[in-house]
């Protein structure tokens, strides 16, 4: 795919206006197939749907995330050949087809860093034989990205990676409105939306709404797709349900929680999404403000003793201060609370980006499941592409922190967030680096967490290293322009340390009642013990009050604490909760 022919990426300057099933006719056999939105925000399922039932095969799927677009295309048999960053159903685990399909090797799967595979759309997009990359340093990912190699610059001699173009035959997007011109209008973080755009040879397009000539100029913060980049238009309200389109309605993840369950019960092992049509309620909840939701009763709960969970979540908030820039992956919400409470107590002027530095600077609104994203995206200052804030903040190294959850992390540091091998030999697939082989080494402090210490997910050295801290010491990161900062791993039972020196991990603070001993015997390397180890500090009441009832009243850091058979019963809790307080600003809010 990456080294075919370029054929001409040129569109006419008007596009077709059609239907769905316009579309899905424009979608050819075999061809490389990239999908726009992100994690559950604008996704455009009802044209996945279509394309799934077509009857079309030998897809090579091609996106930063797999998720349940994948899953779409997957159990309809149309996919021959993936290439992802990460594949991940955010709360509801890793996808059950993504890893049957990886397990078995009955589909090859091509992992990319997030920046190759931008820097690969770019060349694309531009015309030009390959783009320049920051090397992963540390990870083996260099060697897994189809098409890549390490070579000097030719201006500095410094060893850069290069990345050929990635075209794609067709790109699959939902947005918000098109003019009657063919024009259409993003609202909200943008993803790689542009840069796939540029990359394809047809780019089809499902629309909430089609406006006339002149209507999208009155709106504020919008992203435009001008119509010489779109190949065909289609109509389709509630194209993205039960994912979101904001402003008119919110991610429904009570229909996605069923959807997930039942493909778990005989005979239904297909994902059945509901086709009913938007409900009310979601429409409501994408219009609730951010005051309305801080002017609720709490709903947090009032135990005086923290839990563990609670304890990290104020431990790593204490990390942060007025100078932090902090990024918020697409599934982390312990990261995402701690943020949020730093923000939200001692440290205002922090900088806080959510959705993959989509929402920039955001207020630290209250983690309710179904209005998180539309009160980032109210409350934001801008809202970007993930291309962009690579090149703007990643890449600069203006980044100070990005706590990551780690499937593995060995005495080193080292992350596999790609494969575990089996007692028979077999792997098990894991969800996927994502950006981390690249951010790893750009941010300023490297965080990363393991919600349950075993000696299976702290090892003497992982398989696979999917990300590293390669670049540790001054003198490794000022010459790529990095600032040096701290490297900590937090579980459930330590703190650890990566020593500049030695360049292992060292135990420097112990949970409380937490032994020693219970740490030496829980993981699968020596364990080394700083001269100053102390115990973890326990969070203020008033912390613990602000965390419960202002930050994270249902309690979402609480999913990465509990094993997946605990997930289901936690999650239906949650959603219960979720949907009561929904419903309650709608109802004070008028």
């Amino acid at each position: 795919m990456t080294n075919r022919a370029a054929k001409s990426l040129v569109k006419p300057n008007r596009p077709r206006f059609t239907d769905i099933e316009g579309l899905v006719a424009m979608v050819g056999q075999g061809d490389a197939l990239g999908v726009g939105g992100h994690h559950f925000a604008r996704l455009p399922i009802a044209l996945l749907r279509a394309i799934a039932s077509s009857g079309v095969k030998e897809l090579r799927y091609v996106c930063w995330a797999g998720g349940l677009p994948l899953e779409l295309l997957l159990e309809a048999g149309a996919v021959a050949r993936i290439d992802l960053c990460f594949s991940s159903l955010d709360i509801f685990g890793l996808p059950p087809r993504f890893r049957a399909a990886a397990d078995s090797g009955a589909i090859a799967v091509r992992d990319w860093t997030a920046l190759a595979m931008i820097q690969a759309l770019r060349a694309a997009q531009q015309n030009l034989p390959s783009m320049p990359f920051q090397l992963p340093a540390g990870s083996d990912m260099l060697a897994r990205i189809p098409g890549a190699s390490a070579a000097p610059d030719p201006i500095a001699g410094t060893a850069m990676g290069f990345i050929p173009p990635l075209r794609l035959d067709t790109f699959i997007v939902h947005a918000q409105r098109a003019d009657e011109s063919g024009n259409v209008q993003i609202i909200g973080p943008r993803a790689l939306d542009f840069a796939m755009a540029g990359a394809a040879r047809k780019v089809l397009v499902t629309v909430e709404e089609i406006v006339p000539v002149g209507a999208l100029r009155k709106d504020g913060r919008q992203s435009i797709l001008t119509r010489n980049q779109v190949s065909a238009i289609a109509l389709a309200p509630g194209g993205a349900w039960p994912a979101s389109c904001l402003p008119l309605y919110a991610t429904d993840y009570q229909a996605l929680s069923e959807a997930f369950a039942a493909r778990e019960r005989p005979p239904a092992d297909n994902l059945r999404l509901p086709s009913e049509g938007v409900p009310a309620w979601l429409r409501e909840a994408a219009k609730v403000r951010p005051e309305t939701v801080l002017a609720m009763p709490a709903l947090g709960r009032s135990e005086e003793k923290a839990s563990v969970d609670e304890i990290i979540a104020a431990r790593i908030a204490a990390e942060l201060d007025n100078e932090s820039f902090a990024s918020a992956g697409a599934v982390s919400p312990l990261a995402n609370v701690a943020y949020r409470l730093a923000k939200a107590t001692h440290a205002p002027d922090m900088i806080i980006a959510t959705m993959s530095c989509g929402h920039l600077d955001i207020a630290p609104s209250p983690m309710i499941l179904s209005l998180i994203e539309s009160l980032d995206c109210e409350t934001a200052v801008a809202h970007a592409g993930g291309d962009d804030t690579y090149s703007a903040y990643y890449q600069a190294g203006a980044v100070t922190h990005e706590i990551v959850g780690a499937a593995q992390v060995d005495r080193r540091g080292r992350v596999n967030t790609i494969a575990l091998r089996k007692p028979s030999g077999g792997l098990i697939r894991l969800p996927g680096q994502g950006g981390m082989a690249d951010v790893a080494n750009m941010h300023r402090d490297y965080l990363l967490y393991i919600p349950r210490h075993s000696a299976q997910s702290l090892v003497d050295e992982v398989e696979i290293v999917s990300s590293a801290r390669g670049l540790l010491t001054p003198a490794e990161r000022e010459p790529m322009g990095y600032r040096t900062g701290k490297a900590l791993v937090f579980t459930d039972l330590c703190i650890f340390r990566l020593d500049p020196t030695s360049r292992e991990l060292t135990v420097i603070e112990i949970m409380p009642g937490v032994t020693r001993q219970q740490i030496r015997d829980a993981t699968g390397f020596a364990v080394t013990l700083d001269a100053d180890c102390r115990e973890v500090p326990l969070p203020s009441g008033d912390t613990l009050a602000v965390l419960r009832n202002r930050i994270d009243p249902l309690g979402l850091r609480r999913l990465e604490f509990v094993s997946a058979k605990q997930r289901g019963a936690l999650i239906a809790e949650i959603l219960a909760a979720d949907r009561a307080m929904v419903e309650r600003c709608i109802v004070v809010q008028g």
